[in-house]
């Protein structure tokens, strides 16, 4: 079983409503609950932003090291500026 540690925290009012809220309504069992529930998710959110930051730095230095021609960007912009004319076209400017 893990070591427990309590800690102290101040929330804003609104904050602390919506976490007292979770526990009254049943979704919860208690405020620490919330708190643990809400710390995972924000740690599954920095992993995977930290994994997209490694793949693009990685995709980075293969374009680095790529000594291909690679593609004409006159066609690319063409199209571009085709598919944004057309939404202004659309949006009436």
């Amino acid at each position: 079983m893990p070591t427990i540690e309590k800690l102290s925290i101040a929330l804003p009012a609104e904050m602390a409503a919506t976490v007292r809220r979770a526990v009254e309504v049943g979704e919860y069992s208690s405020n620490s609950e919330v708190i643990r529930d809400a710390l995972r998710d924000w740690a599954h959110k920095r992993k995977l932003r930290d994994q997209s930051v490694a793949n693009l730095r990685s995709r980075w230095q293969e374009a680095v090291v790529d000594d291909s021609e690679g593609l004409d960007p006159g066609p690319i912009f063409d199209k571009l500026e085709a598919t944004y004319d057309a939404l202004a076209e659309v949006a009436g400017r």
